[in-house]
């Protein structure tokens, strides 16, 4: 089978506060749904109409049984994920919000992503990670390796840069200069930026800061203020959020507006239409608590 996409990453469990809540210290009691943003972005595409699979390591336990089954009962390819004999499922605490969520990551069998092998990536059309499944090794190599392969191939590369300083043992820096080597497709929050630079930003200095790496598309979300965004060579434009009649997650809110965004550019549609698209999807999460396949 051919795939018009191919995720490379995280699959594990979201636990996710059943009440809003500013800090984690304030939960009581969470829910647990199928997350990663990998994972999130492999479903979102996949219930949009697109051919998708995924590469990812999981736990040879309950926790990974569901993870697994979650992906079957959405008729997605599980062959191509791993069972850890010796690690547990990853897990992410979340706390409900309407802003930016507080999480505390569990990194576990998720770092554990086997070799890719040559004739999956020939077959695939496009390849997708996220910052988080390239934090840790052993994933990172295997990533960055299957990224070269595709990008020798002159297949698309896609990132959702959404770093956060705690689940990395590194500042990041080489390995984001090493992604933009490959003229990916880049997603990145404002939140994300900020953490990497390690200082507060507004969207004009996160944008100076961006100008001095190469990417085919960057894409800067900026929550409710909307989304800054440049195909490489040309100056940055701006789209406004879609306006909502209430706002009950945000959690995969940015997996959503990428999962848009990548459908609509495989389409071969304008880099305005992807955006706008990227949007609406954004929208329709964010008025719903959990994943937005479901």
């Amino acid at each position: 089978m051919k795939y018009d996409v191919l995720v490379l990453g995280e699959l594990l469990a979201d636990l996710i506060s059943t009440e809003y809540v500013g800090r984690l210290k304030e939960a009581t009691t969470f829910s647990m749904h199928p997350g990663g943003s990998p994972a999130n972005v492999c479903a979102n595409l996949n219930w949009l109409g697109l051919q998708t699979a995924m590469v990812s390591c999981v736990g040879n336990d309950s926790i990974g049984d569901l993870l697994v089954d979650s992906f079957s009962k959405m008729k997605l390819e599980v062959s191509y994920i791993s069972r850890s004999e010796t690690l547990p499922t990853s897990m992410v605490l979340v706390g409900k919000s309407k802003g930016t969520p507080d999480f505390i990551a569990y990194r576990m069998a998720d770092t554990q992503i086997p070799p890719v092998k040559e004739e999956l990536i020939q077959r695939s059309a496009l390849l997708h990670t996220s910052a988080f499944a390239l934090s840790r090794e052993p994933a990172r190599s295997v990533i960055i390796d299957a990224f070269h392969r595709a990008h020798q191939s002159g297949k698309q590369i896609s990132a959702d840069w959404n770093y956060a300083p705690g689940i990395w043992q590194d500042d990041g820096v080489e390995v984001f200069e090493r992604l933009c080597s490959f003229r990916p497709l880049l997603k990145l929050s404002l939140d994300d930026v900020e953490r990497f630079v390690a200082r507060p930003l507004s969207p004009e200095d996160a944008m100076i800061f961006l100008d001095r790496f190469e990417a085919s598309v960057m894409c800067l979300t900026c929550g409710k203020d909307g989304v800054w965004y440049k195909a490489q060579g040309n100056t940055w434009s701006f789209k406004p959020a879609t306006p909502v009649a209430e706002v009950k997650d945000v959690t995969g809110a940015g997996d959503a507006f990428w999962s848009g965004f990548l459908c609509a550019h495989l389409h071969q549609q304008s880099l305005d239409v992807c955006v706008e698209n990227a949007l609406s999807m954004a929208a329709k999460k964010i008025q719903r608590v959990g994943p937005l396949y479901c």
